[in-house]
C-alpha cells in the first residue's frame, strides 16, 4: 500500500450551511478497496475537490475500486495535545510589572528607536544643501513640511496601521509574506501541506463568504502564477532595500555626528571626519555580538538622555530665539513653500524624507518587544522630543541664521555642546545598531522561509529567542559601510542613498500592507483606497525627489540593493528548481513494494535518519542509500525540516508522523515543523529522544484507533448503503444527510501527529501482543544506535538549457550552495553517526 494516513474533509457552505463540528467522539469515513484495506490519498494538490471517481496519487495508483465505509470514533490525541496550548506562543513580556515595563521602555528607546531619533542631526541640513534659504519664510515651511512627515510616515502609518500588521509579534516585509502565505497559497516553494493549518499558531481566518472581495482576490492570488512572482518580488525587494538601509543608517548616523566636530574646533577637515567615523564603525560592529539584551540595557538610559537633550535644546531655543515657529502646525505654510519656488521646494523632500527614516526599522524590530510598548514609547516620548528639536532648530536659525546645513550643532547653547556633542556621538552608534538589527531579523525569516541562504545564527539571549548575530551579515555590513564612508564622503549624498533604501522599504510595505488588507482585514474598500492614495502617493512624491540626486554617488546603494534581490531571487528560484525535480524524481511505490520489506539488501538493527526536503513521497535519494550502502537500518525514517509560515510551533505538535507501506517494512515518515522565530537549540540527543517518543506515541496512538473502528463496525452498517449522505469535517467530524447537489467539496487533507492510523495493517487476531512486538521493535532499535544519513541532492542545468539559465543555475546558485551553512552543521549531527551521499539532478 501507499503511505498510510488519515485523510479528513473540511466542509464550508456560505452561511446557515454545515457549521464545523469539532467532536473528538465523532464519527468518520473512509474509502476501501477490494482487499478490504484503507486508502490514503496523497494527492499534490491539498484543496482539490474530491469525488469517488478522481484519480490517486502515483503512489496509490493500484487502489482503483473504492467504497465508502464508516469507521469508530476518532481518539484525536493531536486535538487533546493542542489543548495546552491554546491559540499562539505566548509573548515573552506579556503579563509584565510596572519595573519590567520601565525596563522594557529602556530597552526599546535602544533597540527601536535609535535611528528615528538621531535624525534632527541631518535632516535640515541635507534639506538646505538641496535647497538653500531665501528667507525666514523658507525656514518655516521646512519645518511645517518636517512636522507633518512625522505625523504622517511614523505616526499614522507605521505606529497606528502597519505595526498592527504584524504576524504573531513579527515584523518586517517578510513577517507579511508569510501572514499573506497563511491566508492564500502563494508560496512558489510546493510544500505546504493542509496539516499545517491545524497548528494551535496558525490562527487562520479564512475570507467570509458575505465579503466576496477577499475570496476572489484570494482565488487570483492561488491561480495565478504572475501574482504569486510579483508578490515574491515585492518581498524580495522590501529585504533588499533593509539589507541597504542596514549599510546606510551607520555611514549616515556616524559621520553626521562626528561632524560637529567642525563646528566645535574649527580646524578639523574632512579627511578627519571620514577617519574618527570608520573608527567608530569599527568599534560598533565589533559589540554587535554581544546581544539586544546586554548592549540595549546599557544604551537604552543613553538614548533616553539623547531625548531628553532634543526637548530641553528646543524648549531652550523656542524660549530665547523665537517661538513663532509654532505657526508651522499650519499646513498652509506648506503650500506657500511649494508656491514660492515649487523646484526648489519639490527637490528639497528628497532632505525632508530623513526625519522619517528608521520608521521601518520600527516595524523590522518589533519581533523585540511588544506593540503596546513600541506604540506608547513613540507617541509621549519619542515624537514629542523630535517636533521639539526641530523646532528649536528653526527657532535659531530664524534669530540667528548662520550655516543652515549646520543648524543642529549651531543651535546648542555654548556651555552645554560638548556634552550634547558626545551623546550626539553616543546615540549615532546607538542608532547604527538598530538596523543592524533589523537586519539581522529580516534575513532569518528569509532563510526559514527559503529566500535565503543558511548563515550560522548565534541567538544571544537564553530568556528571549527573538535576539540573534548573523556573525557574516554583521562583518558583510561593517566592509560595506566603510566603504560607502570612504567613498562618498558627503553628508548630502549620503543622504540621498539613505532615502532611496528607506523609500524603498516603505514602498514594499505599503504594497503588502495594502494586500493584508483586502485579504485578511477585509475592511471597507474606501479606507483601503484612502490609505493607498495617501502613502502611495506621498511615498512616489518622495521617491522622485532622491531619484532626482541619484547621479551624485547616491546610485551605489541602488545598485547594491539590486545586487541583494537577484542573490534572493536566484537562491529562491534554483531551491524551488531543486524541489520540483526531487518530486518528480521520486522513488516509484511500486519499487519499494517489489523489493520486500528487506528493501532487496540487509536490514541491520538500528534507526536510520534519512534527512530530505519532500513532505510527500519516497526521495530519490533513498534509492541511492540502497545501491551505495551494503546494509540499511532495520527502521528508517524520513525526516523533513519543514519551515511554516507561523513565528512558532508549539513543541507538542512539532513531529507528523506517517507510516510508509505496510507494518513489515519499518519505514516512516516523519515532518518536523518549525516557525521562522522557532529556536532549534535542541542537540542531536534530545532530537532524536523527542522524535523516538512521538514515534512511539503515534504507534500506540494508531494501534487504539484500530481497536476502536473494529469495535465499531457492527453498529455503523446502516450507514454503508447511502455514502452521499455523509460529509467528513475538520478534526473528524462528520455531518449526516448531506444530499449530492449541495456542492460540497471535500478536501482531502494531512493528517498530523498522532492521528495517523496503519491503513494497510493486515488483521491480527491479538492487537495488543502485535502493539507490543512493534513497540519492542522500536526499542530494540533504538538501542543498535542511531545513525544520521544525508543526501545532498545538487542540480544542473541541462546542456540544451538557454545560456541565462546555465549561467544562473551552474554558477551563481551553485557558488551559493557551495558556500552556505551545510546540512551537516545546520542539524547539528555529529560526525561519527553520520553517512552522507550526493546525487546530481539536470533540471
Amino acid at each position: 500500500m501507499a503511505e498510510s494516513g488519515s485523510d479528513r474533509g473540511s466542509t464550508s457552505k456560505g452561511n446557515g450551511g454545515l457549521s464545523s463540528m469539532d467532536s473528538m467522539e465523532s464519527h468518520r469515513w473512509v474509502f476501501q478497496d477490494q482487499d478490504d484495506s484503507e486508502i490514503d490519498f496523497d494527492d499534490d494538490n491539498d484543496d482539490a475537490d474530491f469525488t469517488l471517481h478522481n484519480d490517486l496519487d502515483s503512489e496509490d495508483e493500484d487502489s482503483l475500486y473504492q467504497k465508502l465505509i464508516r469507521t469508530g470514533p476518532r481518539i484525536d490525541s493531536f486535538g487533546v495535545e493542542a489543548l495546552e496550548v491554546p491559540g499562539a506562543h505566548r509573548s515573552d513580556f506579556e503579563d509584565a510589572s510596572f519595573g519590567k515595563s520601565l525596563f522594557l521602555v529602556c530597552q526599546t528607546l535602544g533597540v527601536v528607536f535609535g535611528d528615528v531619533g538621531t535624525s534632527p542631526l541631518y535632516t535640515f541640513s541635507v534639506m538646505f544643501s538641496r535647497a538653500p534659504v531665501d528667507g525666514n519664510e523658507d525656514i518655516i515651511g521646512a519645518l511645517s513640511l518636517v512636522l507633518y512627515t512625522l505625523i504622517l510616515v511614523p505616526l499614522i502609518k507605521y505606529i497606528l496601521i502597519v505595526l498592527l500588521a504584524n504576524d504573531d509579534g513579527e515584523g518586517g516585509t517578510v513577517a507579511l509574506y508569510s501572514l499573506i502565505c497563511r491566508h492564500a497559497k502563494v508560496s512558489l516553494l510546493p510544500n505546504q501541506l493542509a496539516s499545517d493549518t491545524r497548528i494551535s499558531s496558525f490562527r487562520l481566518k479564512v475570507p467570509s463568504a458575505e465579503l466576496e472581495r477577499s475570496l476572489k482576490i484570494k482565488e487570483y492570488l492561488e491561480t495565478s502564477l504572475a501574482l504569486k512572482k510579483l508578490v515574491l518580488v515585492l518581498v524580495l525587494a522590501g529585504t533588499s532595500m533593509v539589507i541597504a538601509d542596514g549599510v546606510v543608517t551607520p555611514a549616515m548616523s556616524v559621520i553626521s555626528a562626528v561632524r560637529g566636530f567642525k563646528v566645535g574646533v574649527p580646524t578639523v577637515e574632512q579627511d578627519h571626519v571620514v577617519m574618527i567615523s570608520v573608527a567608530y564603525l569599527v568599534i560598533l560592529f565589533s559589540v554587535q555580538k554581544y546581544g539586544t539584551s546586554k548592549v540595549g540595557l546599557v544604551i537604552g538610559p543613553a538614548l533616553f538622555i539623547w531625548f531628553c537633550s532634543l526637548g530641553g535644546i528646543g524648549i531652550y531655543n523656542l524660549v530665547k530665539h523665537d517661538s513663532s515657529v509654532v505657526k508651522a502646525f499650519n499646513p498652509i505654510h506648506i503650500y506657500y513653500y511649494f508656491k514660492r519656488d515649487s523646484y526648489k521646494a519639490w527637490y528639497s523632500l528628497g532632505g525632508c524624507l530623513l526625519c522619517a527614516t528608521g520608521s521601518e526599522a520600527m516595524f523590522a524590530d518589533l519581533c523585540y518587544f511588544p506593540v503596546r510598548t513600541i506604540q506608547l514609547t513613540f507617541v509621549f516620548l519619542v515624537l514629542p522630543c523630535l517636533m521639539l528639536g526641530y523646532m528649536g532648530q528653526a527657532a535659531y536659525l530664524l534669530d540667528k541664521g548662520g550655516d543652515p546645513t549646520q543648524a543642529f550643532f549651531s543651535s546648542i547653547p555654548d556651555g552645554a555642546f560638548w556634552p550634547v556633542f558626545l551623546i550626539a556621538n553616543v546615540a549615532a552608534l546607538i542608532a547604527s545598531r538598530t538596523m543592524t538589527t533589523a537586519t539581522f531579523s529580516c534575513i532569518k525569516q528569509s532563510t526559514a522561509l527559503g529566500c535565503f541562504p543558511r548563515l550560522k545564527i548565534v541567538h544571544t539571549s537564553r530568556k528571549f529567542m527573538g535576539q540573534i548575530y548573523i556573525p557574516a551579515i554583521n562583518w558583510f555590513l561593517m566592509a560595506s559601510a566603510v566603504l560607502l564612508v570612504c567613498t562618498i564622503a558627503s553628508t548630502n549624498e549620503i543622504g540621498n542613498a539613505y532615502g532611496i533604501a528607506e523609500l524603498g522599504v516603505m514602498m514594499m510595505t505599503t504594497f503588502l500592507v495594502i494586500l493584508v488588507m483586502l485579504l485578511i482585514w477585509q475592511i471597507n474598500i474606501v479606507i483601503v483606497v484612502l490609505f493607498s492614495l495617501i502613502f502611495l502617493g506621498l511615498e512616489l512624491l518622495f521617491f522622485s525627489s532622491v531619484l532626482r540626486g541619484i547621479g551624485d554617488g547616491s546610485w551605489i546603494i541602488l545598485v547594491f540593493g539590486i545586487v541583494m534581490f537577484l542573490m534572493m531571487y536566484i537562491w529562491n528560484y534554483g531551491s524551488k528548481l531543486k524541489y520540483e525535480t526531487e518530486v518528480k524524481k521520486k522513488m516509484s511505490m511500486d519499487v519499494l513494494r517489489g523489493l520486500g520489506c528487506n528493501l532487496g539488501t540487509v536490514r541491520a538493527p538500528g534507526i536510520g535518519l534519512l534527512y530530505n526536503e519532500l513532505v510527500k513521497g519516497v526521495p530519490a535519494i533513498f534509492g541511492h542509500f540502497l545501491t551505495t550502502l551494503p546494509a540499511v537500518h532495520s527502521m528508517i525514517i524520513f525526516v523533513c525540516i519543514k519551515y511554516v509560515p507561523v513565528p512558532v510551533v508549539p513543541q507538542n505538535e512539532r513531529f507528523l508522523f506517517r507510516r510508509v507501506c505496510s507494518k513489515s517494512y519499518h519505514i516512516f515518515r516523519c515532518i518536523a515543523r518549525y516557525g521562522y522565530k522557532d529556536v532549534r537549540k535542541e542537540n542531536h540527543q534530545l532530537f532524536e529522544q523527542l522524535l523516538i517518543e512521538s514515534l512511539e506515541k503515534f504507534i500506540r496512538r494508531e494501534a487504539q484507533e484500530r481497536s476502536l473502528e473494529s469495535d465499531g463496525d457492527d453498529d455503523d452498517s446502516d450507514f454503508e448503503d447511502d455514502p452521499s449522505r455523509v460529509v467528513v469535517g475538520p478534526n473528524g467530524s462528520v455531518y449526516f444527510g448531506v444530499n449530492e447537489s449541495d456542492n460540497i467539496s471535500i478536501a482531502i487533507s494531512e493528517a498530523s501527529t498522532s492521528q495517523e492510523p496503519e491503513k494497510d495493517l493486515p488483521a491480527t487476531s491479538d492487537p495488543e501482543q502485535s502493539l507490543e512486538s512493534e513497540l519492542a521493535f522500536l526499542h530494540k532499535a533504538k538501542e543498535s544506535g542511531v545513525v544520521y544519513l544525508l543526501g545532498h541532492g545538487d542540480i544542473r542545468a541541462r546542456k540544451d538549457s538557454w545560456f541565462i539559465k546555465k549561467l544562473v543555475i551552474n554558477y551563481f546558485y551553485a557558488f551559493m550552495r557551495k558556500n552556505c551553512r551545510k546540512g551537516d552543521a545546520t542539524l547539528s549531527a555529529p560526525r561519527t553517526h553520520l553517512i552522507q551521499v550526493a546525487m546530481t539532478y539536470m533540471v
